[in-house]
């Protein structure tokens, strides 16, 4: 990346993972282009961000590899914005944002958009993480080792 703020060179992962896609706009930029979004003016009329905001941000996104610029697949002039294996490794981090929203945000049958599995067409299940033994793991349940 071109540009490094104090967060960049921080020995905490939550701390560069926030600096790179921890705001607003590229966490918006990447569920739309999960959602197969690819072209600026897309993301622009979707999202309803200023110009210079989403330039910047699908820039920061190119700079890190999470989105790659590609020739259009219609034959067009114009480019798209294509997620790179490093950015697709984002989706869970995607996925729990949104089960934590519809968990806690929502009214009991308030209106919300639902993630589907392609293959069942129901609701995707509550991502829970697991200890190497398969035992669902909570905060308590862990603990950071700090490396030299």
């Amino acid at each position: 990346m071109s540009r490094r703020s104090l967060e960049s060179d921080s020995p905490c992962p939550v701390a560069r993972s926030l600096d790179l896609v921890g705001d607003r706009w590229s966490l918006l930029i990447l569920r739309d282009a999960f959602d197969g979004v690819r072209r600026f003016g897309d993301f622009q009329r979707g999202l309803g961000v200023a110009r210079n905001i989403l330039t910047d941000r699908l820039r920061k996104l190119v700079d890190a590899d999470i989105l790659q610029l590609h020739a259009a697949s219609d034959g067009t002039a114009y480019q798209e914005y294509v997620l790179t294996p490093k950015g697709e490794s984002l989706f869970p981090l995607l996925v729990a944002l949104r089960q934590w929203g519809e968990q806690h945000l929502y009214q009991r049958g308030e209106r919300h958009s639902q993630l589907l599995d392609n293959r069942t067409g129901k609701p995707v299940p509550l991502m829970r993480l697991q200890g190497s033994d398969g035992a669902l793991l909570g905060a308590g349940d862990t603990r950071v080792r700090k490396l030299k």
